[in-house]
């Protein structure tokens, strides 16, 4: 079965998403598979969450230079974060809006 291209990079871009989302709920990912004794290190969780956001701007950035829309999957405050492409503490603590309320 063939995939388009636009629908392709749409799923890829979900993925990513959901990876950096995961690290930012402190949620086990891939990444904690590949490394398993580096959860016991503090710096760890930041590492991982560059690994995850970086793997999120590659999936954007090759996705718009096949002009894929990729805007629809983001509110337009993680559309900024990610034009800005600066992980920073401002990005972990508004990522899902200003006002988040926990479940």
């Amino acid at each position: 079965m063939k995939k388009e291209m636009p629908a392709f990079f749409i799923e890829k871009i979900q993925e990513a998403k959901e990876q950096f989302e995961r690290t930012i709920d402190c949620k086990h990912t891939e990444f904690d598979d590949l490394y398993p004794y580096m959860n016991e290190q503090p710096q760890f969780f930041w590492y991982k969450r560059y690994v995850a956001w970086q793997e999120l701007l590659t999936t954007i950035r090759l996705a718009e230079e096949l002009e894929v829309d990729w805007r629809e999957e983001f509110q337009s405050s993680q559309i900024t974060f990610i034009e800005n492409k600066v992980l920073d503490a401002k990005v972990l603590d508004e990522w899902y809006g200003k006002k988040r309320t926990e479940a």
